[in-house]
């Protein structure tokens, strides 16, 4: 089955990663002000009143970061220059430090308050345009902002790490991700877009100190965040770790099965990586056991007994990294079909062979929402063009 892979799967997926590349690089580029469109429709028509926001913005310079180490062609990293310029220019705070949320269409700040998961993401850009370009300036910004997460926003009673400050580092009533998420000081998604770039940084910059915080969200995962029972996550907690959610996010339990034991080995702490290991092949099991429809594709969501069968593009693109990992460390090839089925049903029903790129989401009979836009605050091409490259490392 690995030779039908490297054969038929991988040159599809090379294929596809092209594609997603192209939609970015010839749709989204501001001409009439700077930087990157807020948003595009399902149909590519542009919203050129849209804010943008610091989620897209560092997630673009990643991927196009990353589209360069993986092609070595220049039209990649110029979108990442472009990325990098824009961020420095109008996201970063040079007085008080630190990403705002987001900025208007000419690049005037609509949102200065500070999330932790925005700075994850800008250490997770800024390392990854240092690795392509060698730009210190970048990998400064990257520290700079390691530090900023660990001396503003490290739980140093509890553990872990607060949602959100102000533009000046007070504590805010309203901490929520997004107008979807609970209110509460810490979250499970927040924790995991924190250890991702800890993880990539240190692949940089192999410091003690953040080799010592990489450990401690490791053991918050095994410990906090992780369900003893079920193996899926727990999403929302007090800041005592006390759990206050009930819903099971299939995407980000996948999704952190590999992230995790990435982490684990790219620290190289033995027993770590052992535990990680084996509570990994858990969470991918307890995804494949009841996080997955008949044909392979991930379901989004389960609150309480209420099932939501919608299919999200995200999960489906960390379901073929998720469970390639488990392959990979485990050598059980219904993984590996896993992948295979998810990466057929993206074939068939997420991609938009009219228009480009991946539907946001189709539901339980494969109809696209056509209502939800293809670029946006929180559409962008970091889950699946990583997806796709991911496996043409490991295996081609």
């Amino acid at each position: 089955m690995i030779d039908h892979f490297k054969n038929k799967v991988a040159p599809d997926m090379k294929k596809e990663l092209r594609s997603i590349l192209k939609y970015w690089a010839e749709n989204t580029i501001d001409f009439a002000n700077e930087g990157f469109v807020g948003e595009l429709d399902a149909y590519g028509h542009r919203n050129v009143k849209a804010d943008k926001s610091a989620v897209l913005n560092t997630r673009l310079l990643y991927t196009f970061s990353a589209a360069y180490i993986f092609f070595k062609e220049s039209v990649y990293l110029k979108i990442a220059e472009k990325a990098y310029g824009y961020l420095l220019r109008y996201f970063w705070d040079y007085k008080n430090g630190g990403l705002f949320w987001s900025v208007d269409a000419k690049g005037v700040v609509t949102d200065n308050h500070k999330q932790a998961y925005a700075q994850g993401f800008g250490i997770y850009g800024f390392t990854e345009y240092y690795k392509a370009t060698g730009c210190k300036e970048s990998l400064e910004c990257a520290i700079g902002l390691f530090q900023l997460l660990e001396f503003k926003f490290k739980d140093k009673e509890f553990g872990g790490y607060m949602e959100a400050l102000s533009n000046d580092w007070l504590p805010l009533e309203d901490m929520r991700l997004s107008s979807k998420d609970a209110n509460e000081p810490k979250s499970m998604n927040t924790h995991l877009h924190i250890i991702e770039p800890y993880t990539e940084l240190y692949k940089v910059w192999p410091r003690k100190r953040l080799k010592n915080s990489i450990e401690d969200l490791l053991f918050i995962f095994k410990d906090k965040i992780v369900d003893g029972n079920t193996f899926h996550f727990n999403l929302f907690f007090e800041r005592d770790w006390s759990v206050k959610s009930n819903i099971v996010s299939y995407g980000h339990d996948i999704e952190g099965a590999w992230l995790l034991n990435e982490a684990a080995q790219v620290i190289q702490d033995q027993e770590m990586m052992v535990q990680v290991r084996e509570l990994s092949l858990k969470i991918a099991n307890a995804t494949m056991l009841d996080g997955l429809d008949e044909d392979g594709s991930v379901f989004y969501e389960m609150q309480g007994n209420c099932l939501d069968k919608d299919k999200h593009w995200w999960p489906q693109a960390e379901a073929l990294v998720g469970f390639l990992d488990a392959y990979q460390n485990f050598s059980d090839e219904k993984y590996l079909k896993a992948v295979e089925k998810v990466w057929v049903f993206i074939l068939y029903y997420m991609r938009d062979k009219e228009y480009g790129e991946w539907f946001w989401k189709v539901d339980e009979e494969g109809v696209p929402d056509r209502l939800l836009p293809k670029v946006g605050f929180w559409k962008c091409p970091y889950h699946n063009a990583r997806a796709l490259w991911k496996p043409l490392d490991a295996l081609v």
